[in-house]
C-alpha cells in the first residue's frame, strides 16, 4: 500500500469551481432527502452521503463518457457526480414514474445506463462481481472503458470483495475498486472489524497497487483516480483506492441513532470537504460572493427537483410486473456486440 502525497492535479480556478458546484449539489440533494423522509414523502429509507462528497466527485472527474460506475446503498452522490439529473433522481426516490427506474427502484437501486451508471445495490458488496464482469466484458468487445466500483469499509470484509479482487487481477480487468472508508459499517467501527490500519494494504496480496488517500480532499482523490484510470486503460489491471472520510449524519434517514462520539464528529466536521475546497478557492482570490451564488443556484435547482417530483404521477398499477423480466430480444445471439 502507498499513501497519496501532494500530487494533486494543478487545476484551473474554473475547474475547481466546477468541482465545488458538484459537491454542493450532492450536499444539498441529500440534505433535502432527509427532510422529505421526515415529511413521510419517501418510503423505506435513504442513506445520506453528507461529508463524503469529495470521493464521488474526485473519482468521477477522472472518468470519461465511455466509462462506468457501480454504486451502493449510499449512492446518490455517485449518481450526481456521474451527471444524472437530480429531478429524475428525486422522482425515482419518491416513487414517481418519471424516475430513472419508473419509480420502482427507489433510493438504493437507481440505474442509468445512458450515464454509464450500472446500478446502485442495496446488498453490501453486491456490485464487486458486477464491476469485474462489466470491465472484462468491455475489453472483450474491444472497448477502452474503465469501471469504478464504489463500496464501503464494511463491504471490504465481504467474501465477494476478495473474490472480485483476485479475478480482476487474474484477468487484468480495468477496474478501480474505490473503498469509501467512512469509519463505520452501520454501527460497527472499522477498527473492531479488521486488524490492519488500511484496507488498501489488501491489494498487494492480489498483485495490484493499493493506495490510501484523504477522502475529504477532492484534488487528492482525483489525482490517485487519474493514475488508476490511466493504468487500467494501458491494460495493466485494477487498482484499489481507499478514500478515508466520514459520514456526518446517522447511518440512514430511518436509523437515526448515532454511535460516534460528539468529539469525533466535530473533529471530522472541521475537515468538511466543501469547506476545504472553498478555502482553496478563496485563496485563489475567488470572491466569497461567487460561492454564495453557486450555493443559491444549487438550492434553487433542488427546490425545482423536489417540486417536480412531488407533482409527478406514480407508476400506474397495471405496470407493476413490467421491467421484471428481460425482453426476449435480449436473448438473441450477439445482442451485446
Amino acid at each position: 500500500m502507498t499513501a497519496a502525497t501532494d500530487t494533486a492535479p494543478r487545476l484551473g480556478t474554473e475547474e475547481l469551481i466546477e468541482l465545488y458546484s458538484s459537491m454542493r449539489l450532492i450536499r444539498e440533494f441529500d440534505t433535502r432527502i432527509v427532510e422529505l423522509f421526515e415529511r413521510k414523502l419517501i418510503r423505506g429509507s435513504a442513506h445520506p452521503y453528507v461529508g463524503m462528497e469529495a470521493i464521488a466527485v474526485g473519482i468521477c472527474a477522472a472518468l470519461g463518457d465511455a466509462d462506468y460506475i457501480t454504486s451502493t446503498h449510499r449512492g446518490h452522490g455517485h449518481c450526481l457526480a456521474r451527471g444524472l439529473d437530480p429531478e429524475r433522481m428525486m422522482a425515482e426516490i419518491l416513487g414517481r414514474e418519471s424516475g430513472y427506474c419508473r419509480g420502482k427502484g427507489g433510493s438504493m437501486h437507481i440505474t442509468a445506463m445512458e450515464h454509464g451508471m450500472l446500478g446502485a445495490d442495496a446488498i453490501v458488496g453486491g456490485s464487486h462481481g458486477l464491476s469485474v464482469g462489466a470491465a472484462y466484458g468491455a475489453r472483450l468487445l474491444g472497448r477502452e472503458s474503465v469501471v469504478a466500483c464504489f463500496f464501503g469499509d464494511g463491504a471490504a470484509n465481504e467474501g465477494s470483495f476478495h473474490e472480485a479482487c483476485n479475478l480482476a487481477a487474474v484477468l487484468d480487468a480495468p477496474v478501480i475498486f474505490v473503498c469509501e472508508n467512512n469509519q463505520w459499517a452501520l454501527s460497527t467501527p472499522t477498527h473492531s472489524s479488521m486488524r490492519i490500519e488500511d484496507v488498501a494494504d489488501r491489494a498487494i496480496s492480489y498483485g495490484f497497487p493499493g493506495v490510501a488517500v484523504d477522502g475529504n480532499d477532492v484534488l487528492a482523490v482525483k489525482a490517485v483516480a487519474d493514475e488508476a484510470v490511466a493504468r487500467a486503460r494501458r491494460g495493466e489491471g485494477p487498482t484499489l483506492i481507499e478514500a478515508k472520510s466520514y459520514r456526518m449524519t446517522p447511518h440512514s434517514a430511518f436509523a437515526t441513532g448515532e454511535t460516534s462520539t460528539a468529539a469525533e464528529l466535530e473533529e471530522w466536521k472541521a475537515r468538511d470537504p466543501l469547506g476545504r475546497l472553498a478555502e482553496q478557492l478563496v485563496a485563489r482570490e475567488v470572491d466569497a460572493a461567487v460561492l454564495e451564488r453557486i450555493d443559491a443556484a444549487v438550492a434553487e435547482r433542488i427546490d425545482g427537483a423536489v417540486q417536480g417530483a412531488i407533482d409527478a404521477p406514480p407508476p400506474p398499477p397495471e405496470q407493476a410486473i413490467e421491467d421484471v423480466f428481460a425482453p426476449a430480444a435480449w436473448l438473441r445471439p450477439g445482442r451485446l456486440a
